[in-house]
């Protein structure tokens, strides 16, 4: 029976390209040149000369069906000028791509393109040039030539924009808490729902279509962002059928082939990406745990509960590799309507490890202002392992009509994280600042996270009016997401002079298994009206409305410690929990739980946050050249804390938090010097409030750095004034030149800061003011201006210089004071925590679309950022420049160029990622050490 449907599926294939073959399709938009060429629906498209022809539909769109041949082509609309394109080719079995734009302008002109809709370099430059607010667009076919194989990767090339960690993006070095993201410009949470944007790689790059970073706000743009929004744009269903299969593989030598690679055993179904119920909690959280003395035989039973593996096992590390596929068409259903859709699917499985990972904590002499050096509270190097997977699937349909179409998306994204290392420890035993004697730590830790996001968009956009200058759009967007630590394992002894390993709770904590829960719902909804109108002769919009959003979340911590008063056999924690080392009767010595360790309400909080919206804007020519963006936007916003006070036992219940009512006004100038030219200048006001953990009595401990997070209750909203001007030139072929300048004012900014005299205890806090101001260039140029033979190398350049000065509160200036080494001056102003000093991004590329090839070499590189803020006797932690070089090779061959294979070399510099402690005449101190190495991969696609 499975045979007869791939028989059946083939046929269906075979017998749709064998009736495709025996004609052409001429497809593409049509573009309306009098309002930033947005789609021009109901546009007449007619074959010249026969009364063969169709109408764009609702989103400027065309599709028609010819014969073999050559065509000439008329595209009119009433009140704009009719445009003929001659000798338009249509070969059997191809789609001949056609975008046209037209105005009422003569000198306006015809754009061709060579692929379909607005996923062009041209298009997305395009879309730049048009737009009423300051951005850098990224298309998919640009996306593509850069090679990257998910968002984080190719965001990168975009002006002024950086990734940190691999993850999340910056824009104009500002931290991600001044970054929003949106997918489809709708709020969505992350897999780590703390950060103000979602992690970029968790986007393969065959669902985007582009990728817009809006730097300028409008009234319609949400107000918490600084830096910008970024607006991950997942692709439409096709103009035709469109079906791929993809497969990949990477190979690391730093990392992969390794015998000594750490893992923990995992369940049958870590391969997708999810626990299967193996690493659930053994008992329940307000189970009494008995003394030695108590019920003895309830003891035992439950310290067995929990599984004796407590040392990761080292096993041959392994390749990454992928796959995915995608498929999509539309139909015509009844008259002139349109049913689309499309499914989308990618898998990866990547394997990270790290032979030298280190990690430290330094302080001050507390006791001698004299001593310059640098003193070690604790630092950590060893192995880890990391096997990470992530899974897509993306869903959709589209209905049209012709003046209305829905959509509906479903996208869910399944990570599962597993973990191993074996690290060597030396710690102080006299607390920050002491200059005691280090203690040998030897901890092994096993871990596994579990993250999902599930993300339903529901879309409507209409079209109404006697000449549809009315149009109404509307999303209603719930996201659900969870991030479950499961039965994080971590088992520090201490080895005595003897070579024995023992429980010391006094330089480490005792051996522990940690359980964490935090689930978020995200209700998202907005509306926006818009009204196309004249003054005095020149087209204008009105916009308006407005939306809300309700997010909920639910977090909790369990854990349990373990002791027992004799040496760890060999030191191999295995022993720690066999069964016959477990207290009993028999063996009052044994491993058994700590009875004083409970659940702790003060770990555990909910979280609730409304914010409303409304806003109004107006965009008008004051003269011919100069354009008007005006808006004003109202948000209220109100957070609720429920959770427990650790300090004073004190318990709140929805206690309200924060409770603002603000208004965020927006101007935008753009003034058209030539035909290819514009200058900007803008003014918004905007905010960035803090997360439910920051603004909480949360203690959330980091077992393996010992690192333990606190929130601040008290913190109170950033707000920031926002001043841009930029000039900008377009050319031909995807050329352009842009520079740009920028000055933020900062009150209250939320920065990370260690506590006064605790270098493994973090928090967040309104530290003082800011003042930020740079400068932005952008260049994109082909080379042929040298040499005919170089037309296929363009060269790119996008580089950004930023100063950020941080007027210090009167608390953090005074401690710096207290704590200055003789001779050291200490300056009112620093750096801005996340505010990196510069950022470049260079590129040379090669296409040559006669040979179906692309290739170039990529760089990248951010300068040294204030990482953490030092308090008292704590420093300042700085990371370090990263420099990035990446090679990547596509070439497509076969009939029609439906195959192609893809080379990348990724960091082939083979940066490290380091954070260092920085302090008055001190050499420098590892806070964070990474080797990533170098990666060289291989994938093929397939397109039907």
């Amino acid at each position: 029976m499975k045979n007869i449907y791939i028989v059946f599926i083939l046929f269906l294939i075979g017998s749709f390209n064998t009736a495709f073959a025996q004609s052409g399709i001429l497809a593409g938009n049509v573009l309306d040149g009098e309002y930033n060429n947005e789609p021009m629906a109901f546009a007449n498209i007619l074959v010249k000369g026969t009364t063969t022809g169709t109408t764009s539909d609702f989103d400027g769109k065309y599709q028609l069906e010819l014969d073999s041949g050559t065509y000439t082509i008329i595209f009119s609309f009433v009140g704009y000028e009719t445009k003929e394109i001659s000798n338009v080719v249509i070969k059997s079995g191809q789609v001949t791509d056609l975008d046209v734009t037209l105005s009422s302008n003569s000198l306006e002109t015809v754009v061709i393109t060579q692929t379909v809709k607005r996923n062009t370099e041209n298009a997305a430059l395009a879309l730049q040039k048009k737009s009423a607010t300051l951005l850098d667009a990224m298309s998919a076919q640009t996306i593509k030539a850069s090679g990257a194989g998910n968002l984080a990767s190719a965001v990168k090339s975009v002006p002024g924009v950086s990734v940190e960690g691999g993850k999340y993006v910056y824009v104009r070095g500002l931290g991600d808490r001044y970054t929003k993201s949106t997918l489809n410009g709708v709020d969505i949470p992350g897999l780590d729902p703390d950060r103000n944007t979602i992690q970029m790689d968790i986007f393969p790059t065959n669902i985007l279509d582009n990728i817009v970073v809006v730097k300028s706000a409008a009234a319609e743009y949400p107000a918490d962002f600084t830096g910008g929004v970024v607006d991950i744009i997942t692709k439409d269903f096709p103009t035709k059928f469109e079906a791929s299969v993809s497969i990949g593989a990477g190979f690391n030598p730093d990392m992969h082939g390794k015998d000594n690679f750490l893992i923990g055993s995992g369940s049958d179904t870590d391969f997708w990406g999810y626990d299967d119920g193996t690493r659930n909690v053994p008992i329940n959280r307000y189970q009494r745990i008995p003394g030695t003395f108590d019920n003895r035989n309830l003891l035992n039973s439950l310290t067995g509960r929990f599984d004796s593996e407590l040392r990761a096992q080292e096993e041959t590390s392994k390749p990454n590799f992928d796959f995915g596929f995608t498929l999509g068409d539309q139909f015509e259903v009844g008259e002139n309507n349109k049913l689309g859709y499309m499914a989308l699917f990618s898998y990866k499985n990547s394997t990270t490890f790290y032979e030298n990972r280190v990690d430290g904590a330094f302080s001050i002499d507390a006791l001698d202002k004299s001593n310059n050096n640098l003193l070690a509270d604790r630092i950590s190097e060893g192995r880890e392992g990391i096997n990470n997977v992530l899974v897509n699937g993306l869903a959709g349909l589209t209905f049209k009509t012709q003046r209305s179409k829905y959509k509906v998306n479903i996208l869910h994204i399944q990570n599962g994280e597993s973990a191993g290392g074996i690290f060597n420890q030396l710690v102080a035993g006299g607390g920050s600042g002491s200059g005691s004697g280090l203690e040998p730590i030897s901890k092994d830790a096993i871990t596994y996270t579990e993250r999902s996001i599930t993300n339903l968009l529901i879309n409507g956009n209409h079209r109404f009016g006697a000449e549809n200058d009315w149009t109404f759009d509307w999303k209603l967007s719930p996201t659900f997401s969870k991030v479950h630590d499961k039965d994080h394992k971590v088992t520090p002894l201490q080895e005595t002079d003897e070579g024995e390993f023992d429980i010391s709770p006094s330089f480490a904590t005792f051996p522990i298994r940690i359980w964490r829960f935090l689930q978020e719902e995200n209700w998202a909804s907005k509306f926006d009206f818009t009204k196309k109108y004249e003054i005095g002769g020149r087209p204008a919009k009105l916009k308006f409305g407005g939306g809300y959003t309700y997010k909920f979340r639910d977090f909790s911590i369990d854990d349990w410690t373990f002791q027992n008063n004799e040496p760890v056999a060999d030191g191999n924690p295995n022993n720690f929990l066999a069964p016959e080392n477990l207290w009993s009767r028999d063996n009052p010595n044994g491993t058994n739980l700590v009875s004083t360790d409970q659940f702790n309400p003060g770990d555990a909080y909910e979280g609730e946050q409304n914010i409303g919206a409304t806003y109004i804007s107006n965009e008008f020519n004051i003269t011919e050249k100069l354009k008007t963006i005006l808006g004003l936007r109202a948000e209220i916003f109100t957070s609720y804390y429920t959770g427990r006070n650790n300090s004073t036992s004190e318990d709140f219940l929805r206690r309200k938090v924060l409770d603002e009512h603000d208004f965020f006004p927006s101007a935008n100038l753009i003034y058209a010097l030539t035909e290819e030219s514009n200058l900007r200048g803008s003014y918004y006001r905007t905010t960035a409030r803090p997360s439910f953990k920051e603004a909480s009595f949360s203690r959330i401990y980091d077992p393996i750095t010992d690192r333990l997070f606190i929130g601040n209750i008290n913190l109170v909203p950033t707000y920031v004034n926002n001043f841009d001007l930029r000039y900008e030139r377009f050319g031909e072929g995807g050329e352009m030149f842009a520079i740009s300048g920028f000055f933020k004012k900062f009150k209250d900014p939320i920065e990370q800061s260690f506590f006064a005299q605790a270098s493994t205890q973090l928090t967040y806090g309104n530290l003082g003011n800011a003042d930020v101001y740079g400068a932005e260039i952008e260049f994109r140029r082909n080379l042929g201006f040298i040499s005919e033979e170089l037309s296929n190398l363009k060269f790119t350049l996008n580089a950004s210089y930023t100063k950020s000065e941080l007027t210090m509160s009167d608390g953090e200036f005074d401690s710096r004071v207290a704590n200055a080494r003789d001779g050291q001056t200490i300056e009112r102003k620093r750096d801005m925590q996340g505010q990196a000093p510069f950022l470049i991004n260079s590129s040379l590329n090669y296409t040559n679309s006669d040979l179906g090839l692309q290739t170039g070499l990529f760089f990248n590189i951010q300068g040294k950022t204030l990482q953490v803020v030092g308090l008292g006797g704590i420093p300042d932690v700085y990371t370090k420049p990263f420099e990035s070089l990446n090679f990547t090779f596509n070439k497509t061959f076969g009939e029609n160029k439906r195959s192609a294979i893809d080379f990348k070399i990724n960091n082939i510099l083979g940066a490290e990622k380091e954070s260092v402690f920085e302090s008055f005449k001190a050499e420098d101190r590892v806070y964070s050490l990474r080797q990533p190495g170098t990666e060289f991969s291989l994938g093929y696609t397939l397109k039907f």
